[in-house]
């Protein structure tokens, strides 16, 4: 019977299931807050708050009284059948009091105290002795680089204060010395140990700081004595710290405000909201079909409110919400359901960027508000979005709604009813983001259609193995790039699409990185064309970017035959002004829109993105009018995204063409449960995972393998080839380019244009933020950039170099170095790079800091523990790679040990050298252990000789998720 749920035991009962899943955590873990409501005058846990305040009874209460229900929580009275932990900060109900004291998060918090109990004794001084430099320890702050080469020096003094006493100092050492690690910090003391200290006497201890790389370092020095009167022994410790690096851009970029996380309390609900005035764009085109609303089930609500972790979530969802098994008829009730797993997190999301008590500036009839972070799409902000807005003092619960017109750089134009009067410049507003649920109702409208055609979701070896591969004789002669007559893969792809009969199952074109896949993609739509004069064809992509690239390399078609479809949320000023002769952009409007149902019939080419291919669906465009639907990046669209097209535009003869590469990045999923249920898994990632598509049975059948790498240099290429593609890709770039840093007077071996700088940086975070920024590899960053940019034997523009790293602050804290050095380089995260390539490629992996090291093992530091994103990562180069980083934290990861090791053993690595065998083979799977244990062992140790306490596995856990960090998409 497990007590604290009054569970009994029956032959039935999983003891050990039950006390990890939802309703035990529930009952023997409340949170860490009990929150009561004014106006039911009755208390809760913190994590059922949301749910009361939305109820009814709640609003019954509240009509009866009089009174608002939009109140705000406060804090409750502990009930008297609970209890507060306070070294775990969290309630508990009395009757699991005692499984709460003999579990493992309480006992490692337990532990982690322990550590910093010790740890705070020993840097008091104590018996008499007197030690300079505070418990802060010895600080060289910032120290340039070439002082920190030739040694900087500083002096303790110990001194003993007390009449008649006798202390033995019996050893002065390092922390360091004793785990045999390297350290920068050595101390010289002016007395050979043992020696007895008298009153009034002291000496002194030199510290010198000398170490020729750039980074963060730190060391204790720690003194043992002993008492000669009651023979009795005790430690004194000074923390020694220092950083090698540039003084100017620490003063510039070091935390302004620190940081503190923000609390995060529920939205009151809206009571009243009055509408605003959405552009005349977003009402100019004419739907024969209604979208459906299709709002998150309450059932399915009450279960991601849960406070549990994401597993926990997902296990619970997968058995009360999800068919039992996947396949044609339970398809759409599959997808919808992880579709709202994945709108209910962004909808919490949003609330990250409410704002409070900010300004509105007028002019004429519309109302600018300034967005922080709206360049870097965060929030992400379309025309025709809402923002809700309340003047600050204003009746609660009311809202006014605005509606987005324009989106400048750093602000949005917004238009409100007319009764918002009375605005002053001088007034504050609070300002809530609302959720565009269109993109989302568009791929629930595709998940309710009733075509499930099986052989195009769940293809069988009888559908497409029988057939042969088409032969390549008669396309060649009539090939269009002239390159792909000699790419025989290339060459077959091409081939293969062009004589798949009607109703064939999906066709995949797997593209490894820098293997051409778009340009065999456009010379199949090509060939398609020209050899089946009734081919209409629908080409989509899961970004604006990329459908424009398609679209731009299919402008020899004309205005005639082609049509780019956008969205009336795009912008023109976001689009290449060649492709307007492409679009329709409305004479009343001025701004992008659709032309008649006849007009979009007479094109032979389509092009659009993933979900904003239903609007041909919505305007009346009949199924089966295209003959063909290609999807380029498919593996960056999740499968609701790509049935848009295929579900709404398609009949029993339509033809799928896929291109992708399932070893890249897949969607971006913001949910936690979501990815728990598979929700990153792309359609073409599914349909590779079946024998049907293995790369060698269904070779020009079901799939070609691109294998002809056009990027990058072959170094540049090695370690991805043999990890991720079986050594099959082949090295074909032009050496002019791909060669062109060989022999650059700052790598390591002249030979080999790869350079991975180690630095021992510094985690740090601002304000609420909790992304993190590293300012040692902030400097690293800026001054390769300065050396390419100085180069006179390879002259390169700032649109040459890219920087990649996985924190936002940290892409922040880069730009704003980069200003007066190289403006134009583009920085960002890896997923704003895929697709893309530049010249250099500089990645700054920003993790440093051994405390973090759980956070780090399970968040996967960035892109650590991600094999897709560390692919992205390191094959956008074309000529050179530079990795700044810390070792000692992406050795934790097997596949960023072996790239290391890769990098050491060609001779390309700067900096402090690795501390593990670089020729020990690494592992699979799971994280190097033996550095957690090194790091408790170091803790455990400190503790052991600074007092009696001992200390076993500690860990300290941090945040929920990285949200902070993970980009929003842009799907219309």
């Amino acid at each position: 019977m497990c007590m604290p749920c009054g569970v009994l035991c029956d032959p039935a009962f999983n003891y050990k299931a039950h006390v990890a899943g939802t309703k035990h955590k529930r009952r023997t873990n409340i949170g860490t807050r009990i929150l009561k409501c004014s106006v039911c005058l009755k208390s809760f846990p913190e994590f059922q708050w949301d749910q009361h305040i939305s109820s009814l009874k709640h609003a019954g209460t509240a009509l009866r009284k009089g009174v608002s229900a939009d109140v705000r929580p406060e804090e409750g009275d502990l009930p008297a059948d609970m209890r507060h932990c306070t070294l775990c900060d969290r309630i508990i109900p009395r009757n699991a009091w005692a499984p709460h004291l003999n579990g493992a998060p309480h006992r490692k918090m337990k532990a982690f105290t322990a550590f910093r109990a010790a740890f705070e004794d020993a840097e008091k001084d104590k018996n008499g002795i007197e030690i300079s430099h505070g418990e802060e320890g010895v600080d060289f702050d910032v120290i340039e680089v070439p002082d920190a080469t030739f040694g900087v020096l500083t002096v303790v003094t110990v001194k003993n204060t007390v009449p008649q006493s006798r202390i033995k100092v019996n050893e002065i050492r390092l922390a360091s010395s004793l785990s045999h690690i390297p350290s920068p910090f050595t101390v010289t003391a002016q007395v050979n140990t043992p020696a007895t200290l008298t009153a009034g006497r002291e000496f002194r201890i030199v510290v010198n700081f000398k170490h020729p790389n750039h980074g963060k370092y730190d060391d204790r020095l720690e003194i043992l004595f002993e008492d000669l009167s009651i023979r009795q022994q005790f430690a004194i410790v000074r923390p020694i710290r220092g950083i090698i690096g540039s003084k100017t851009d620490y003063e510039q970029l070091r935390p302004k405000i620190p940081y503190a996380p923000r609390k995060r309390t529920a939205r009151a609900p809206e009571q009243e909201v009055v509408p605003g005035v959405p552009p005349a764009a977003t009402n100019s085109t004419k739907w024969v079909t209604k979208l459906p609303f299709a709002d998150i089930p309450k059932g399915l609500i009450r279960i991601l409110y849960s406070a549990n972790e994401a597993s926990k979530v997902a296990a619970e969802v997968r058995v009360a919400r999800l068919p039992t098994h996947l396949d044609a008829e339970s398809y759409s009730r599959h997808f919808r359901e992880l579709l709202w797993v994945e709108e209910f997190k962004m909808q919490h999301d949003l609330e990250h960027y409410d704002m409070y008590g900010v300004p509105l500036t007028r002019h004429e009839i519309y109302y600018h508000l300034d967005v922080p972070g709206l360049a870097e799409n965060r929030p992400s902000v379309l025309i025709g979005d809402r923002i809700l807005v309340q003047r600050v003092g204003a009746e609660k619960g009311h809202w006014y709604e605005g509606h987005v017109h324009f989106v400048r750089q750093v602000s949005v134009g917004l238009r409100f009813h007319e009764s918002f009067r009375g605005h002053l410049p001088a007034h504050k507003y609070n300002v809530r983001f609302k959720l565009n649920r269109i993109p989302l109702r568009r791929q629930h409208e595709a998940l309710s259609s009733a075509f499930n055609s099986p052989h195009i979701l769940f293809p069988k070896a009888g559908n497409v193995l029988m057939r042969t591969a088409g032969p390549t004789g008669t396309i060649r002669p009539h090939i269009y790039n002239r390159l792909i007559a000699d790419n025989a893969p290339q060459l077959q792809a091409v081939a293969s699409i062009c004589q798949l009969p009607p109703g064939s199952a999906p066709f995949v074109v797997f593209g490894p990185p820098g293997t051409g896949k778009t340009v065999t993609i456009v010379e199949a739509i090509l060939q398609v064309l020209r050899t089946n004069p009734s081919a209409r064809i629908v080409a989509c992509a899961p970004s604006n970017s990329a459908a424009d690239l398609i679209a731009s390399r299919l402008k020899v078609l004309g205005p005639v035959q082609l049509f780019r479809l956008y969205a009336p949320s795009r912008s023109k000023d976001q689009v290449d002004t060649s492709l307007h002769d492409y679009a329709y952009i409305s004479s009343e409007t001025h701004s992008f829109a659709v032309p008649p149902v006849a007009v979009v019939k007479r094109y032979r080419v389509i092009v659009s993105t993933c979900v904003s291919a239903s609007v041909l669906h919505g305007i009346g465009i009949p199924r089966g009018h295209f003959t063909h639907v290609f999807i380029d990046e498919a593996g960056q669209a999740t499968e609701p995204e790509a049935m848009v097209s295929i579900k709404m535009l398609s009949d029993n003869s339509t033809n799928i063409v896929l291109s992708g590469d399932p070893k890249q990045l897949g969607p971006i999923i913001r949910s936690g449960v979501a990815r728990e249920l598979k929700f990153e898994t792309s359609f073409i990632e599914r349909l590779m995972e079946s024998q049907e598509y293995n790369e060698r049975r269904g070779y020009g059948k079901t799939v070609v393998k691109l294998v002809k790498n056009f990027r990058s240099h072959p170094d540049i290429l090695s370690f991805p080839n043999d990890k991720f593609y079986l050594k099959e890709l082949q090295p074909c770039g032009d050496t002019k380019i791909t060669y062109s840093y060989v022999g650059w007077q700052h790598l390591k071996n002249s030979k080999f244009p790869i350079l991975f700088h180690a630095v021992a940086g510094e985690d740090q975070r601002e304000a609420s933020s909790p992304s993190f920024f590293n300012i040692p590899e902030v400097t690293l960053v800026k001054k390769y950039v300065q050396l390419l940019k100085e180069d006179r034997k390879v002259r390169i523009t700032d649109n040459d170099i890219g920087v990649i790293s996985p924190y936002n602050a940290h892409c922040r804290k880069v730009r704003q170095t980069l200003k007066a050095v190289a403006d134009g380089v583009k920085v960002g995260s890896v997923e704003e790079f895929q697709g893309q390539e530049r010249r250099v490629i500089i990645i700054s992996t920003v993790r440093s800091s051994r405390e973090f090291i759980e956070y780090d093992l399970r968040h996967t530091l960035g892109f650590v523990a991600n094999p897709r994103r560390f692919n992205v990562a390191v094959t956008r180069a074309q000529a050179l790679l530079i990795i700044v980083g810390d070792p000692k934290v992406l050795s934790l990861d097997p596949l960023w040990r072996s790239f290391l090791n890769f990098v050491w053993n060609k001779g390309g690595w700067k900096g402090d050298a690795p501390t593990w065998d670089t020729d020990e083979p690494v592992g699979l799977g799971g994280y190097d252990k033996a550095v957690v244990e090194e790091t408790i062992e170091d803790m455990n140790g400190f503790a052991q000789r600074m007092s009696t306490m001992t200390l076993a596995d500690v860990m300290v856990g941090l945040d929920d998720e990285g949200d902070e960090d993970r980009p929003w998409r842009e799907v219309e």
